[in-house]
């Protein structure tokens, strides 16, 4: 039996960090500040990054009225600094690349050729869903997340050093088989497959792809010559190393929905991006169009109470009132973006003329956003055109106050993202308890209530309430501040999860679901450079809860063989709601989801433990999964392989012991009670030697 493992489709990977030297230059200019003050700030932050939170390496710049002002670097990008870091070091800038997606839309706006509040239908007329409600979805939608699209379709498209478009040509066949989240306009949800969606809308309206049109209108006018796509040439000595949470060195991450996630940038590159919506560069977009990206779009529809947070969408940006800009009354546009192993942040101040950029390998967006967070305060600290800095905020050690019976009936079982569940119990004594069921090992998380008709945690980080909406559903609403030691304060203020209530099922889809319990679903169709396969067995768990009838997860199921999406969150809580689809062909059961199929975990056998042996991959180009037997165990086994194929090595816990993409090694000694998968295209042969 397969050992049961949480699937994560995108996963946060931690490099190792190096202890180096920091390099950073000021421009100095007559009459103007150095920002002396700022730099040593930033370098001491950026050294914490890497020495405390396990970054490899960050790259950081501040631009101030079309001057890159300040440029860094810290850590290294390789044990041996052999390719030193400079700031041409190239990053992947993951989602921030969404910005140059709604630049592109913006400019055709601004040359007559697409309306913001025209259908996309108008402009790509084979766009189809199973959801007919898919006609009203506007090209704005797209770039304010409201269209309702479920979330990311991305099979095949986050590849080492594979430049595959197959998930921008199969992704209107994708849409074509799935259906809406909710009306489109309803609320904004982060959707990647919305910008995907507006890539080819780009390359409808102007007759080029996508990268042509990034480079002739965007990075070619503002300077930009280190910004490029996996459909450029690239030399991997120019691009920041990463590495796997064992410190293996990786092949480059190329992310292939290049629009919503693929580009590689550099923190100065980024800040020049910065021009066009200060307004500062004429010739990329008008000032209407500039600032119109910066509009409040969250509240055309749903949206909790404001409140100080990293998400509050515009035109492509993450937030448009970001935090703790708030605070000082200053407007603050933030995008940030991640992939598995490369992270990013942009902030601009339009009114300012200011912007500051981060990228690294390893850590996360949010940590970068604490750097250009720093990097912004403290010139404007500098510059005397903001007071001392502002105290970290908390909602303090509780007061415990009486209760109203009524909030006990908020009690019940509660989805989010990710595929989370928590039950909440509020109890006559004003506690709330909340425990998360993919854990139940885990502490429970205590709240108690205060005069104001919330529950708050012990240490006064997070504040949280029940909140009825105008569609009929319950919402947990949180509101925290999360401190990052050495580097600065998080907030966030979202619904966090909804109210799920019971969904009864005939007898008949009751049997169907529980034969399936206890079972795993193997990936079998993504390609064989995919980084999926490398860091854990990527599969699908089917467990039941017994709190949550008729449900999978956080999908409800409609019959034996279907489970959709019942999350109706704004935010990032509902992001992602790929539904099930089960299915048999060729007597395997089959499961689909957003565009990933796996294989009933009846299909892995013990790989034959002979001297040599070889297996093909079929002609569908499914993967071939096995187990490693009692006789196979501790010997050396040696793979002849194909040009278009590999092979990944699992230990018991489903842990990658050898991605052969990543390690170049054919060979290796097999573990205990481990697993193999070989993937390639149709008709690859794997011989196999044991010995």
């Amino acid at each position: 039996m397969i050992r049961k493992k949480r699937m994560s489709i995108v996963a946060m990977t931690l490099a190792f960090a190096m202890l180096t030297p920091t390099a950073a230059y000021a421009t100095e200019l007559p009459g103007r500040l150095d920002y002396g003050l700022t730099q040593k700030s930033v370098v001491a932050k950026t050294k914490t990054l890497t020495e405390t939170y396990g970054v490899a390496s960050v790259q950081y710049a501040l631009i101030d009225g079309g001057e890159i002002v300040l440029s860094g670097q810290t850590g290294m990008n390789d044990p041996e600094n052999r390719v030193p870091l400079t700031s041409n070091t190239m990053y992947g800038i993951g989602s921030t690349s969404k910005m140059f997606l709604t630049t592109a839309v913006m400019k055709l706006v601004d040359e007559g050729k697409v309306k913001l509040d025209d259908p996309v239908v108008g402009y790509i007329p084979e766009f189809k869903m199973k959801d007919k409600r898919y006609a009203q979805i506007t090209v704005r939608m797209l770039l304010n997340h409201s269209s309702g699209l479920l979330g990311t379709s991305s099979n095949s498209a986050i590849l080492f050093e594979d430049p595959d478009t197959h998930a921008h040509d199969t992704l209107l066949e994708q849409l074509a088989s799935q259906h809406l989240k909710a009306d489109p306009g309803a609320y904004s949800v982060y959707s990647n497959d919305g910008f995907s969606l507006a890539e080819i809308l780009v390359e409808r309206v102007s007759r080029l792809s996508f990268t042509e049109f990034m480079h002739r209108h965007i990075t070619t006018p503002l300077g930009m010559n280190h910004t490029k796509t996996p459909q450029d040439p690239l030399d991997v000595k120019h691009m920041a190393t990463t590495y796997s949470p064992k410190k293996e060195r990786q092949p480059l991450e190329t992310t292939n929905m290049i629009a919503s996630g693929g580009i590689y940038s550099t923190a100065e590159d980024l800040v020049k991006l910065s021009q066009v919506f200060t307004n500062e560069k004429n010739g990329v977009l008008s000032e209407e169009s500039a600032k119109a990206t910066g509009q409040e779009e969250y509240k055309r529809g749903m949206w909790p109470e404001d409140g100080d947070s990293s998400i509050a969408y515009g035109l492509g940006w993450d937030s448009v009132n970001l935090f703790p800009f708030n605070q000082y009354g200053i407007k603050a546009w933030t995008k940030g973006g991640n992939t598995i192993a490369y992270h990013s942040s942009l902030i601009v101040l339009p009114e300012y003329n200011m912007a500051a950029a981060v990228t690294s390998s390893g850590g996360s967006s949010s940590t970068n956003q604490l750097i250009a967070t720093e990097l912004l305060l403290s010139s404007l600290e500098e510059k005397k055109l903001i007071p001392e800095r502002k105290p970290e905020k908390s909602h303090g050690v509780p007061v415990k106050a009486e209760m109203p019976k009524e909030e006990m009936k908020h009690s019940g079982i509660y989805g989010g993202g990710a595929n989370m569940l928590m039950k909440l119990d509020v109890q006559e004594n004003g506690q709330l308890t909340m425990s998360m069921l993919a854990t139940p090992n885990s502490p429970k998380q205590t709240y108690t209530y205060i005069a104001d008709g919330s529950f708050v945690n012990e240490a006064g980080t997070e504040k949280v309430k029940f909140v009825k909406e105008d569609n009929g559903n319950t919402y947990l609403w949180t509101r925290s501040y999360q401190s990052a030691p050495g580097l600065g304060q998080l907030a966030s203020s979202e619904y966090k999860a909804e109210k799920l209530q019971a969904n009864l099922l005939s007898d008949e889809a009751k049997a169907a679901w529980q034969a399936r319990v206890g079972k795993a679903y193997v990936l079998v169709n993504e390609k064989h450079t995919s980084t999926l396969y490398n860091t854990a067995m990527p599969l699908i768990p089917i467990q039941l809860l017994s709190e949550l009838p008729g449900y999978i997860y956080t999908n409800a199921i409609t019959d034996g063989d279907q489970a959709v999406n019942q999350l109706q969150i704004p935010g990032v809580a509902g992001r992602d709601t790929m539904e099930f689809t089960f299915y048999k062909q060729d007597g395997v059961e089959y499961v689909s989801q957003g565009g990933n199929i796996y294989a009933n975990q009846d299909i892995v056998k013990p790989i034959y433990a002979g001297q040599q042996s070889k297996t093909t991959i079929q002609s569908n180009g499914y993967a071939k999964w096995f187990s490693i037997p009692a006789a196979a165990r501790g010997k050396e086994m040696k793979v002849n392989l194909p040009s278009d194929g590999s092979f990944v090595v699992y230990d018991a816990s489903g842990a990658s012991l050898n991605h052969s993409v990543v390690s170049g090694q054919s060979t290796m000694v097999l573990p205990e009670r481990g697993y193999l998968v070989f993937a390639g295209e149709a008709g690859s042969v794997f011989e196999i030697t044991l010995k």
